[in-house]
């Protein structure tokens, strides 16, 4: 029997310069979990990772449970995340893309090219699998600004017209358990 550890919505981006990744946002609005409930923004950029969040015990724990055993930030160097304590706001929708910002972090979606559902019951986080189940639409632009500057990087489109794929997606409905 497996224990549900959250539900909400996880958009994420990764934006790369060439083969270089410049970085990775993962936006969260966590409707209910075993820490609680709220929105953030975890963002590693320049070598650094942020965690930002009204609540930052939940900010904290997104960015170290989960975020940092993602497979778009495998290989890059992971520091302890600087937890910022600010309202973080989410505006998603499956039609026209997301808005999220919070601590002088704006994360934007746009140009939504499909949607599917995606579940598995292997996604290892920290060596633990964790069964995963959403709702998952790629998008084919995206961009970050850090304090009002763009942070350089494209988003990478493929896969083909009836499944296309993105390193930059919306996701919701959500589920997590262990």
């Amino acid at each position: 029997m497996t224990s549900v550890i959250l539900s909400g919505a996880n958009p994420g981006v990764r934006l790369t310069d060439g083969d270089v990744v410049t970085a990775f946002a993962s936006v969260w609005t966590v409707d209910w979990s075993v820490r609680g409930a709220g929105a953030a923004l975890v963002l590693w950029h320049g070598d650094r990772v942020r965690a930002v969040g009204s609540d930052p015990v939940l900010a904290e724990w997104l960015a170290q449970y989960f975020v940092r055993h993602f497979p778009e930030v495998d290989g890059l160097p992971w520091t302890t995340p600087e937890v910022e304590t600010a309202p973080v706001t989410v505006d998603l929708d499956l039609a026209e893309g997301l808005t999220a910002r919070g601590a002088g972090i704006e994360v934007t979606m746009s140009e939504v090219l499909g949607r599917r559902t995606f579940t598995t019951d292997s996604f290892a986080l920290d060596g633990v699998p964790h069964s995963l189940q959403l709702l998952l639409a790629p998008v084919a632009d995206a961009a970050i600004t850090v304090d009002g500057l763009l942070v350089p990087g494209e988003v990478t489109v493929g896969g083909t017209e009836l499944r296309p794929s993105s390193s930059a997606f919306l996701a919701t409905a959500e589920v997590w358990s262990v």
